[in-house]
């Protein structure tokens, strides 16, 4: 695969004052500001960590190390994220002249930690879900270690090799790549199928979402374009490549900046989830009674909740009146049985009102849950965990339909006792945006580059970023709502293909080649690294 940077192409006269903009050292002051703020940002996680590890009565040296190099690896993975994705929030800006390259990258990532501060935490818990059940289950153990490192390594390194050859690759992709890599590897090492070690339902979904978003930004971006040639045809220097240095219309530089701060956010609320999901999943692993179940419900939640318990095992008992006979252990097997391989039996429903009535048992009994100790807590997440991916498998096969009173009302369960496990808490939110936010200001112009004059064969013009960049935006924030993972940079490198070839422009054939072959070699190239380093670490924790 050729380097996207080496070729040379022309545009405009603009682009020699440009490079040199691009190209101009950091001052001091600037490196002394980011180093203050990356340390600071340090110093506030291992100042919560000690809090959290006194808590516990303390961890033995061998955890804490682990506990410590995962977490700063799951960091490292945003970081990288961040210079990997910010040229796709700042090309458009920085290719029309709008605003300055180094104040473009700075502001967006002030949006990136804006977008991470107040993002949902849906699309985290949606990667998770992609793990295989019996690590998310003992993810504190030494597979569990071994499945947080081999992922994540994974993805820093393709991350960074499709960095350094330019090419605007997707960090969602490969992080998806890298959790199959895994669950493959996992169940190949257990002597399962390949096929069962990831949830393929799961996976179809998420595919499906990385798979038609840069077709919806290539399609829709075009649109876009022709309807603003239509509707602003009197202002045919929209549609013209900036002269020299000079910034576009005051409207139209507004919109641009808008669009970019748009993007910027968006990338951070949909992207900064990801390394949340891996932290907290860390974090319960080892540190169960501070991340393991949510300590901010209220008592009147959990009234509501064990009353919601107890009407749901009626109604299961009255639709599979056949009692479940066997220990707890064979109780929560039957579950994973059926997660795993998604074939019910007459067994499932008695087998999960045995559970929903025992985990209502365990909280009403010591309703107060920051009272629980580690065992305690790691047996109540993981019960609440397999009820709540029990019902969630029989919602999406639609197993209930001749039972709709009993599906609705185990739908409404099973919201209520995710309030109880997928939270994050604030500084993890903090120290993911900053990762995040510092990642977007370092190593960006590769990208840039590519983004901004690689794919077309002419200079983008101010009604090509515009409508890229309103686009992208649009499609980020969207799937964020529906929790959805999608690629900023299919999205948007897609979006401005699109605007060229609606305008004629013409696309450079390489160029995207090179994405394409980015595109498709990402998938199997994440999950072959995941799956070897997975293999080879398995036998070192």
């Amino acid at each position: 695969m050729n380097s996207v940077n080496s070729e040379t192409h022309q545009h405009s006269d603009g682009s020699t004052s440009l490079q040199a903009a691009m190209n101009q050292p950091r001052h001091l002051s600037a490196i002394l500001i980011f180093l203050l703020i990356l340390f600071s940002g340090l110093g506030y996680l291992f100042y919560q960590l000690y809090g959290d590890i006194v808590q516990v009565g303390g961890l033995d040296t061998r955890t804490v190390i682990l506990l410590v190099v995962a977490l700063l690896i799951a960091l490292g993975f945003e970081f990288v994220n961040g210079f990997h994705d910010t040229a796709n929030a700042v090309a458009t800006v920085i290719y029309t002249h709008s605003l300055p390259p180094t104040f473009a990258v700075v502001w967006s990532g002030m949006f990136n930690f804006l977008g991470v501060l107040v993002s949902s935490g849906v699309v985290a818990y949606g990667i998770i879900a992609l793990l295989p059940v019996e690590l998310i289950l003992n993810v504190g153990s030494g597979h569990g270690f071994a499945m947080v490192f081999a992922l994540l390594l994974a993805a820093i390194i393709w991350n960074l090799g499709t960095w350094y050859f330019g090419l605007p690759a997707s960090s969602s992709h490969t992080l998806v790549g890298s959790i199959m890599g895994v669950g493959i590897a996992n169940a190949m090492l257990h002597g399962r199928p390949a096929i069962t070690g990831v949830d393929w339902m799961q996976v179809q979904k998420v595919g499906m979402a990385l798979l038609i978003s840069p077709l919806v930004g290539f399609g829709l971006a075009a649109v876009l374009l022709l309807l603003a040639k239509r509707a602003l045809a009197r202002q045919p220097e929209l549609f013209d490549a900036p002269q020299n240095d000079a910034p576009p219309p005051t409207w139209i530089r507004s919109l641009l900046i808008l669009t970019c701060t748009g993007v910027s956010f968006a990338h951070g609320s949909n992207d900064g989830q990801k390394g949340m999901g891996l932290i907290m999943l860390i974090l319960v692993g080892i540190l169960p009674v501070a991340y393991g179940v949510n300590h901010s419900i209220t008592p009147q939640q959990m009234t509501q909740f064990a009353s919601e318990s107890h009407h749901i095992v009626q109604m299961i008992q009255q639709h599979s009146p056949n009692a479940f006979s066997g220990s707890l252990k064979d109780v929560q097997q039957q579950l994973i049985d059926y997660i795993q391989s998604h074939q019910q039996t007459e067994k499932l429903l008695p087998a999960l009102a045995v559970h929903i009535q025992d985990v209502e048992q365990k909280i009403t009994q010591q309703p107060d849950l920051s009272q629980l100790n580690n065992q305690q807590v790691s047996e109540l997440r993981n019960q609440i965990y397999l009820t709540a991916e029990t019902i969630k498998q029989l919602d999406k096969q639609a197993a209930l339909t001749t039972q709709p009173q009993l599906a609705d009302a185990l739908k409404s369960y099973q919201q209520q006792i995710d309030k109880q496990t997928k939270f994050i808490p604030l500084w993890v939110k903090i120290v993911v945006a900053l990762a995040l936010g510092l990642g977007t200001m370092v190593g960006w112009k590769r990208i840039v580059v590519t983004v901004g004059e690689k794919i077309g064969q002419q200079h983008l013009t101010y009604a090509q970023g515009a409508s890229a960049e309103l686009i992208a935006m649009g499609t980020i924030g969207a799937a964020d709502i529906w929790g959805l993972p999608v690629s900023t940079t299919h999205v948007l490198s897609s979006g401005i293909a699109g605007t060229m070839a609606a305008n004629r422009s013409g696309v450079q054939k390489q160029t995207l080649i090179n994405l394409l072959l980015a595109w498709v070699s990402t998938l199997p190239a994440a999950m072959l690294l995941s799956g070897v380093l997975y293999w080879i670490l398995s036998f070192i924790f």
